[in-house]
């Protein structure tokens, strides 16, 4: 079985470029090599885009092997398949990794646990029930790289990788 996903590199310095295709490599087993555009967002920096067929979970390894950089932003998402929900994640220097179940158009889906378990830390004195659901939405994910997501609405995606 396989499952579709989409890996948005926002920036990355320029010298992780062969690293981060050598890491793709490794963990889908089929040769990676991307297409690297400039990032006006972040000079210096460049930005990439892969879509890519691979088992369930590939999304989270990903994620977990280019976080580990810690200099990188960028956006994995990967479709839902058969006993798993459609996974969205973020990650940046500053504030790690933000995960999130998501539906078909890509809004977050909150479990029941979790949106019971702010509820109870929105009790807590000084604490609030808008910043318990800003928390749960990844709205502080969302803050940071909205200028990257600009930056590449304004000069039109970078050509996408496929492989699969």
């Amino acid at each position: 079985m396989s499952v579709a996903g989409v890996l948005h590199i926002l920036s990355a310095p320029p010298e992780l470029c062969p690293h981060i295709d050598w890491t793709l490599f490794g963990i889908l087993h089929k040769p990676v090599s991307l297409s690297w555009t400039s990032q006006p967002a972040c000079p210096g920096t460049v930005r990439s885009e892969l879509a890519f067929e691979a088992v369930p979970g590939t999304a989270a390894a990903v994620t977990s092997a280019l976080a580990n950089w810690g200099q990188l932003r960028f956006e994995v998402t990967e479709d839902r398949s058969p006993g798993c929900d459609a996974t969205r994640y973020s990650y940046t220097p500053a504030l790690g990794i933000f995960t999130a179940v998501t539906a078909a158009n890509g809004d977050i889906l909150i479990p029941e646990g979790r949106l019971r378990q702010a509820l109870s830390e929105a009790s807590a004195p000084g604490a609030s029930l808008a910043a318990e659901l800003a928390l749960l939405l990844g709205a502080a994910w969302d803050d940071e790289l909205e200028p990257f997501r600009q930056a590449v609405a304004q000069l039109g995606t970078p050509p996408l990788t496929v492989v699969g």
